[in-house]
């Protein structure tokens, strides 16, 4: 396999991606077994698996990256893309599945009873079907503990920059996510940071105070395209 190594001023530095889907997900192909291989060639060193609704892909992938022998090079975040009554939420650090159709807030206290960090993605977007909804947001936000300031699969980058401003009025930590539905999708959005194994939600919390957020926004008509193209190449031969 391919191992990226970046350095700035002498220092490894790697990429976290807390937005990724997998074959788990019910609109994704993304091969499992794959996915290393790719963190590896594009120094995405750490990513949060948030299938929809499903739990298992973040374990799943992390037998598979301690197998290959890369436990201590890459890291694996078990999350899920969490669909509650009022919209999407994603968990991070989960132990098990949490049951969609759950308020906001019913979602939140499952999240914390198991350790886990709260992340509010897709930012403030409209037009984004599933995002939480407005008044959600504000009824849980003092319970939010990352958001999402960078994601490369809204309808407009201003959306993010809205996302942005809203975590920094409240001193809460910011993230990128990718919101991958294919293998090369996975590290399109990023913070990077000094190089560090994640296992707690304390080391994702200090990577992400010491990064800086960064990604290459698509339009999401040309994401969709792409990703048809990409699912389509992907039957003969290996993204």
């Amino acid at each position: 396999m391919q191992n990226n190594l970046v350095f700035r001023e002498g220092v490894q530095v790697m990429r976290v991606d807390l937005h990724v889907h997998t074959e788990v997900s019910h609109d994704c192909r993304t091969r499992l077994r794959d996915i290393p291989a790719w963190m590896l060639r594009t120094n995405t060193r750490a990513i949060a698996v948030t299938d929809h609704d499903q739990q298992r892909g973040g374990p799943e992938l992390a037998t598979i990256v301690a197998d290959l022998g890369l436990a201590e090079r890459l890291s694996i975040i078990p999350g899920e893309e969490v669909t509650t009554s009022e919209g999407e939420l994603n968990a991070l650090f989960l132990q098990e599945r949490i049951p969609r159709g759950l308020t906001p807030e019913d979602t939140v206290r499952e999240i914390k009873a198991q350790g886990g960090l709260v992340m509010l993605q897709h930012g403030f977007d409209p037009l984004k079907r599933y995002r939480l909804r407005p008044e959600a947001t504000l009824r849980i936000a003092d319970d939010i503990d990352i958001v999402e300031t960078f994601n490369s699969r809204l309808s407009r980058h201003r959306w993010n920059l809205t996302a942005a401003t809203w975590a920094h009025e409240r001193g809460l930590s910011v993230c990128a996510g990718s919101d991958a539905h294919t293998l090369r999708d996975i590290g399109e959005a990023w913070v990077e940071t000094p190089f560090r194994l994640i296992r707690s939600p304390q080391d994702l919390l200090a990577a992400l105070r010491d990064g800086s957020v960064g990604g290459r926004w698509t339009h999401p008509v040309y994401a969709y395209g792409r990703k048809q193209w990409r699912t389509l190449g992907g039957r003969f031969r290996r993204d």
